[in-house]
């Protein structure tokens, strides 16, 4: 158990905020393998402001899904104030979270994300407007800088803090690194040494030991995994009761991933129709079964799918094959 700010948290096991993944089914079954935090995927703070409505709809969040962190981008400081309030007296979500993190151009363009991370004076003035406005807690993520020139995570951290912020996620990560090389898990120590509101460490946890070692290494308070889950959302329970329960590594089977593939469609299918929630489907699958045998064939197949019965189709026969290659072992 821990906590941001009066916000308890059950666990140390925090999941990622990605875009185009984090929607409502995906955090269904992060829930359901017992995530401490989850974080929903980054909304525009001018989508908020303009009132849209496939926005609005994303920052929707269930009762199941506490505690939760709605995420929010932008530059301008009217505008990602705007944007908080509605998240602190509209929506259900626990705690307010300001990206400073996200590496893509057209967030880039946009001032936001970890360019933000180039203007520390600017980006504390934006944490400071929202917590003067909002009643929830605020966090922010950020990286270990913009890039090997000007790693200023901990200066950053120091003025986030003093801002009034309740916690800081730390991506080892620069931004030119974008999501290649390796995280420097170094200057997730140096931030949680630095303030002394939660750190969260995230970047390259892709298994329990990772997660550990992430631990121990940093200080820090919780772990975040993000692209380490996709396709294995069965690592958070590994991690939770490894944490919680000290158990050893829980076996999983193709039967498990093929039935958590088909709850996952049809959650998808409930939340965005069956033409686009099959689209989205399509990454979701051939990540779940990456690695198992001969599965270069159903990949192809899964990558092309358009109704959830398509789907269904081609997992029940690559089971088959599956179990045929597992008895002649």
């Amino acid at each position: 158990m821990w906590k941001i700010r009066d916000v308890e948290i059950s666990n140390q096991i925090v999941v990622a905020p990605m875009a185009g993944i984090s929607n409502a089914a995906f955090r269904s079954i992060c829930k359901q393998f017992n995530a401490g935090l989850i974080c929903a995927e980054m909304v525009s703070d001018k989508a908020i402001y303009y009132k849209n409505e496939r926005t609005l709809k994303m920052i929707e969040v269930l009762e199941e899904e506490h505690p939760m962190s709605l995420q929010v981008f932008g530059y301008d400081i009217d505008t990602m104030v705007n944007a908080a309030k509605v998240l602190d007296t509209q929506t259900n979500c626990d705690i307010i979270d300001i990206n400073m993190g996200c590496p893509v151009n057209k967030v880039i363009k946009a001032k936001a994300g970890s360019y933000l991370m180039c203007e520390e004076d600017h980006a504390q003035a934006i944490v400071e407007a929202i917590v003067k406005v909002v009643k929830k807690p605020v966090s922010v993520k950020i990286r270990a800088g913009w890039d090997v020139d000007s790693i200023n995570a901990v200066s950053l951290a120091r003025k986030i803090e003093q801002a009034g912020a309740s916690a800081i996620a730390v991506h080892g990560r620069t931004r030119s690194q974008m999501y290649e090389g390796k995280a420097d898990w170094s200057i997730i120590k140096e931030v949680k040494e630095a303030v002394s509101i939660p750190v969260i460490g995230n970047g390259d946890v892709k298994s329990v030991a990772d997660m550990h070692a992430m631990l121990n290494q940093t200080g820090c308070d919780a772990v975040m995994i993000g692209r380490g889950i996709l396709g294995n959302p069965f690592l958070i329970k590994e991690c939770v009761d490894s944490l919680v329960n000290h158990d050893e590594k829980n076996e999983v089977t193709y039967e498990d991933k093929f039935n958590l593939v088909k709850s996952h469609a049809k959650k998808l299918v409930a939340l965005k129709g069956e033409d686009i929630g099959m689209k989205e489907m399509r990454g979701h699958a051939t990540w779940y079964i990456k690695g198992m045998p001969s599965s270069h064939l159903p990949k192809g197949k899964l990558s092309k799918v358009n109704t959830y019965e398509e789907l269904e189709t081609i997992l029940d026969a690559y089971a088959l094959q599956v179990k045929e290659f597992q008895d002649t072992k």
